[in-house]
């Protein structure tokens, strides 16, 4: 299943990302849901990716937030129906090497004590538990990691 940075303005895409906004919102407050929408995802230091089955349906997504401190993960889900067959592994390499091109020294990300998947899926790719950063709260619905790249 071919990645591919592209615009996350696009039919399709908003599809995706609504399907992830249910998901967040059937485990976590609203309070507690720290994404980023279409809009903000176009931003000019965002890179939105986009991994597709073979006949271009789109089949899950992820952001990196690049900043000089830190390469910040954002929207990562993959379909239930592609989970499994390394989709999630792939998004992963796109954004760390999209990180590493950028220059960040470390990668983080803030997810949800309510996914577990999620989590085995950053540990994998060495990521461990800090504590919040950035204009994060200390919250109980959150889990935040990092993964440095030096």
């Amino acid at each position: 299943m071919p990645i591919a940075f592209e615009t996350p303005d696009q039919h399709d895409v908003h599809v995706l990302i609504a399907e992830l906004d249910i998901y967040l919102l059937e485990r976590y407050p609203p309070e507690a849901v720290y994404a980023l929408n279409v809009q903000e995802l176009l931003q000019p230091n965002i890179q939105f990716a986009v991994a597709r089955s073979d006949d271009g349906n789109v089949v899950g997504c992820c952001a990196v937030v690049l900043t000089p401190d830190y390469a910040e993960i954002k929207r990562m889900y993959v379909r239930p129906a592609a989970r499994g067959t390394g989709m999630g592994r792939q998004l992963m390499g796109a954004l760390e090497q999209a990180a590493r091109s950028a220059g960040c020294p470390q990668m983080v990300l803030e997810t949800g004590p309510e996914q577990p998947e999620a989590l085995a899926l950053y540990e994998r790719h060495g990521f461990e538990r800090c504590g919040p950063y950035g204009d994060y709260p200390d919250d109980p619905h959150s889990v935040f990691m990092r993964k440095a790249l030096n």
